[in-house]
């Protein structure tokens, strides 16, 4: 397979977008449903995300649909230092989730506060404020590292429950 450019994509590549559509299928028997939340980014990991819609990456083709109402989705994908001010918000976004529901940590904002960290306006990353399962690091993550942190996501569902149970990946902290 290659790219619009004419360049040959890695097998590695093709092999984890396989693998995530595959995953998504099995355990969840349609679409993952993706609500994105800016709780105070540069928007760096917003573009990143933005690119996985683009011709290149085209998530879609895997089963992946961002929706707009956190009541349709599965995947709740954060960016952001958490600013005081969203912080009610984004538990009012994550209850309004049904369940199972993952919570997925982007960027180095939204795991630790990034530059940010230690001012008066924000957290120190979310997962004060929010049960985060999967964090993908980077500043901004690529487009590959965000299909990587999403695979390991929907892996931690469990395709016989009615409840997503975390597992045991280094990318990720039990509740």
């Amino acid at each position: 397979m290659t790219r619009p450019s004419g360049q040959v994509i890695p097998q590695d590549e093709l092999g984890a977008t396989r693998r995530l559509g595959r995953t998504i299928q099995r355990t969840l028997g349609r679409s993952l449903h993706i609500r994105h939340l800016d709780a105070g980014s540069c928007n760096g990991c917003d573009w990143e995300i933005a690119a996985l819609l683009n011709p290149y990456h085209d998530v879609q083709r895997l089963g992946i649909d961002f929706v707009a109402s956190p009541r349709h989705a599965d995947l709740l994908l954060v960016t952001g230092i958490m600013t005081r001010n969203l912080e009610e918000a984004a538990v009012r976004t994550y209850e309004a989730m049904p369940e199972p529901r993952l919570v997925v940590a982007v960027g180095a904002c939204a795991i630790s506060g990034g530059v940010f960290a230690g001012t008066y306006a924000g957290r120190d990353g979310i997962r004060d404020v929010l049960p985060v399962d999967v964090f993908v690091p980077g500043c901004p993550p690529r487009p590959e590292a965000l299909i990587h942190g999403l695979l390991v996501a929907v892996g931690r569902l469990d395709p016989h429950r009615s409840s997503g149970e975390p597992g045991s990946d280094a990318l990720s902290r039990t509740r």
